[in-house]
This record gives structure tokens, C-alpha cells and sequence, in this order.
């Protein structure tokens, strides 16, 4: 029985001196180790955190601001692109320069009567309607496409104005008459517009502003003026109409050749897809042609036939 007591003695003392140094450390060893590795961590993010810190006012001016990528000094975004256009349509259209002769020379006027110009409002935009463009907007509204045709109208004025008898200096004025009735005066030395679209521009700006200056001056080249045209033309002028459908057919060389070099020649010709124009203040109805004939193609032979009696080459 001494022999098992004395085990036991042996066994406590061992499992006490392992309980000791398995014991936890003392309050104020134990507090050091995890201090000095705050201490390291909060150092660590005060560094970081001044390496990551913004310059100061004085070496932050020294850099110049980023540009943007894909942009150079001279490229224009494409709101300012608009902005810019739309502001020299606002200037005015250009004038071709005026012939200079003192000498006082018959001249020739000419009436477009029933231009298919008309402003509808297509989404946000007021635009010339035209069939190509706003087929399905027309349609939508029961009206015809064939009958919305501005480039007829923009045609027979580009034979008009680039013919060598306007360019002489004998055009005197050209009146246009819409098929609603509205009707305006385009000054002999305006520069139309080479294409189509800016024409429809010109044209839907005239109609809502009611006139188009010149370019760089005040001066009115295209303005919309009260009906009838019969007051704006001359006293004792001679009012031909032209049509397929007349009866009186004439070759129109001689039938210019024929008149006199003191009087004042207005013709009168239709601008429409389809139809007649009326003859109620045509002093002469005439036909020129078995077939019919598009405006432009009018226009060019009466242009012709004047600068072979004036003797213009």
C-alpha cells in the first residue's frame, strides 16, 4: 500500500510541474507581445496612408489636368457640330455678284405657280415633306406622296438661276406660289443652294420666319409677300402662260423672236407633279411642245430662246 502512495506523490508532482508550464503567462507578459504588434500595424498604415495622400496645393498645380482620349484640340463634338451649323443658316445665304451696266436692258420675269412646299412638323424636326423622306407620314394622314414633290420646284429654280441669261444680268425677279396659296419673291442674284437638302432647310426656314436675309447685310433675298402677284408685276408687262393643254401652240424661238425689245416678258409656269396651272391673268396661253414637259425643261428652253434674241453667249 506504500508502494501506490508514493506513485500517486510522484504522478502529482510531474502532472503539476506540466500543469505549470502549460500555464497561461502572467497579466503583464501576456499584454506585451500583442501592444508591440499593434504598434508595427498602426505604423505600417500611417505609412500607408501618407504615401496615399494628395499632393500639396503647391505640387498639385504642376501637373497640367488630363485630357480626354480620342479628342485633339481642333475636333468639335457633335452638339457643337449642330450648334455651329445652325448658326450660319441663321447669317444668311450668299449672293452672286451683280452685272454692272449703266445701260437699261428688257429683262425677263418669271411666276412658278403651285411649288408642292409645305412645313409639317416629322418628330421634334419642322421639315419640308417630300414623298421619299415622309411617304409614311403622309400616308398616315390620307394624303398622296406623289403630290409632296419640292424637287420639282428646287429644279426648275436651279434652271432659272444658272442660266446665262441670269447671269447677264437680265433676270428681274422671280415669284413663287405654293399649292396653299402662300407666295414669295427670290431676288435675281441669290446663290441657291447646291443640294436638295439644304434647299428643303432654306425653304422650311423661309416659310416659318417669313424671310431670308443676305449674308453679312439686312438686305431681303427671299420674302414672303401678300397675294395676288398681278400688283408686284409691271405696268403693261406681257403675261404668257404655258401648259400642254393649250390650244394656241407656237414655236417658241419665234414666237420670242417676235416680240418687242421695249416690252417687259413675265412667263408663268407650273411647278406641280400633276395638273394645270390656271390662266385667269395669262395675257397668252401657248403650248410649246406635243409632249409633255417637266418645269425645268421649260424654263430651259425660254431661257434659251431669250438669250439667242438678246444676242447672250
Amino acid at each position: 500500500m506504500g508502494r501506490s502512495y508514493a506513485a500517486k506523490g510522484k504522478k502529482k508532482r510531474k502532472l503539476e510541474q506540466g500543469g505549470a508550464l502549460l500555464a497561461p503567462p502572467v497579466a503583464d507578459e501576456a499584454e506585451e507581445t500583442p501592444c508591440a504588434v499593434k504598434g508595427k500595424k498602426q505604423r505600417k498604415l500611417e505609412d500607408g496612408a501618407a504615401s496615399r495622400a494628395p499632393l500639396v496645393a503647391d505640387e498639385a498645380e504642376e501637373f497640367p489636368p488630363p485630357e480626354e482620349e480620342g479628342k485633339e484640340e481642333g475636333d468639335v463634338t457633335e452638339g457643337e457640330g449642330a450648334a455651329a451649323e445652325a448658326e450660319n443658316v441663321g447669317e444668311g445665304i450668299p449672293i452672286m455678284p451683280r452685272p454692272v451696266d449703266p445701260r437699261r436692258r428688257p429683262g425677263v420675269i418669271f411666276v412658278l405657280e403651285r411649288a408642292c412646299l409645305e412645313v409639317g412638323k416629322v418628330g421634334k424636326a419642322m421639315q419640308i415633306l417630300n414623298s421619299d423622306d415622309h411617304a409614311n407620314y403622309l400616308r398616315k394622314q390620307n394624303r398622296n406622296p406623289a403630290d409632296y414633290r419640292p424637287d420639282i420646284i428646287y429644279q426648275a429654280l436651279l434652271a432659272i438661276f444658272d442660266s446665262p441669261l441670269t447671269k447677264a444680268g437680265r433676270l428681274q425677279a422671280v415669284y413663287v406660289r405654293t399649292e396653299k396659296g402662300v407666295l414669295f419673291e427670290i431676288k435675281p442674284h441669290v446663290r441657291l443652294p447646291r443640294t436638295f437638302k439644304r434647299f428643303c432647310g432654306l425653304m422650311s426656314q423661309l416659310l416659318q420666319k417669313l424671310s431670308i436675309t443676305a449674308e453679312g447685310t439686312r438686305e431681303k433675298l427671299l420674302n414672303v409677300i401678300k397675294n395676288p402677284v398681278t400688283k408686284y408685276l409691271p405696268v403693261g408687262a406681257r403675261k404668257i402662260g404655258l401648259s400642254y393643254k393649250a390650244e394656241k401652240s407656237v414655236n417658241l424661238f419665234d414666237y420670242v423672236a417676235k416680240t418687242n425689245d421695249d416690252e417687259q416678258l413675265v412667263f408663268v409656269v407650273g411647278a406641280m407633279a400633276h395638273g394645270k396651272i390656271e390662266k385667269e391673268y395669262s395675257d397668252d396661253y401657248i403650248q410649246i411642245c406635243s409632249y409633255p414637259l417637266s418645269a425645268a425643261c421649260c424654263l430651259n428652253r425660254i431661257c434659251s430662246s431669250l438669250e439667242q434674241k438678246w444676242n447672250i453667249r
